[in-house]
């Protein structure tokens, strides 16, 4: 207890002030604006390659059905 009661204090210095932190710029806002037209243009890209895909598939599951055989869906023509 003694050991806690010889301790230095604490001394805090107010007077003096941190530097101001900067504002927020227009550098700042465009950088946001350019990442998420990079995450739109992904998602774009991957759409696209997904229904691709699925169109290819489709083709291919047509071309490979017997000619008589009854058509399990709609074709589309594309």
């Amino acid at each position: 207890m003694l050991s806690l009661l010889a301790q230095e204090p604490i001394v805090v210095d107010l007077a003096t002030q941190s530097p101001p932190s900067r504002d927020i710029s227009i550098e700042v806002v465009l950088s946001m604006f350019a990442v998420a037209g990079i995450f739109l243009l992904v998602a774009a890209v991957g759409c696209a390659l997904v229904a691709g895909g699925m169109i290819l598939y489709k083709r291919h599951k047509d071309a490979s059905a017997p000619q008589g055989s009854e058509p399990t869906h709609i074709r589309l023509g594309i």
